[in-house]
């Protein structure tokens, strides 16, 4: 939307304000750069109901299996779970809360959504989890995959229009709380299957 069609629509609706003005600015900075939507909508279809990150847990699962590794497929398999995980605690933290998505004519919407929810984003909680238990699983520095994965994540669904930016910032503190629930979970079985040796 051009800064002239939202100072025209302003005359009718009110001026933008909070986190809807942020969110159009956003939109208006970044839905006319080549392939920013069709990237946002890549990202979102990659993510929805954690999806992808189901995939990829599986493939590195089977992948240590077939090496024999026994304890990094468990990570994989630890990885697959925690991103489910999250997706299904967002989704009733999502009914808890009931907060809509935005609705302001001026926020262009570029893809459908399952329901109309909007707090905390699915997509940021799932992706932030997947994110630190993929990159366990592969070896990697604790931050290095979610600083590659998040924050794009988190920006295509405010490009697409789905969300505030409260919805993505609480979704990716959420997905970090489950993967270290995930986390501090094994270390407690692993504390207890040692000591009943």
């Amino acid at each position: 939307m051009s800064s002239e069609s939202i100072e025209g629509a302003e005359s009718f609706i009110g001026p933008l304000r909070g986190e809807t003005k942020i969110l159009v600015d956003i939109q208006t900075m970044l839905t006319s750069k080549p392939g920013a939507v069709s990237v946002a909508r890549g990202l979102s279809h990659f993510g929805e109901h954690s999806l992808g990150w189901l995939g990829l847990a599986a493939v590195g699962g089977v992948v240590a299996h077939a090496r024999g590794d026994k304890s990094n497929r468990d990570l994989w398999i630890a990885a697959g779970a925690g991103a489910f995980g999250a997706h299904a605690a967002s989704v009733i933290i999502k009914r808890v809360v009931r907060r809509r998505r935005p609705s302001d004519p001026r926020v262009k919407v570029g893809v459908g959504t399952p329901s109309k929810l909007s707090f905390p984003s699915s997509h940021a909680t799932s992706t932030t989890a997947a994110a630190i238990l993929l990159g366990r699983a592969a070896g990697l520095p604790v931050a290095a995959l979610p600083a590659v994965i998040v924050p794009p994540m988190l920006l295509s669904r405010l490009v697409l229009g789905v969300h505030y930016p409260t919805d993505v910032i609480g979704g990716a503190l959420i997905g970090a709380t489950c993967a270290a629930v995930m986390t501090t979970g094994e270390r407690l079985i692993r504390t207890e299957n040692r000591g009943e040796q």
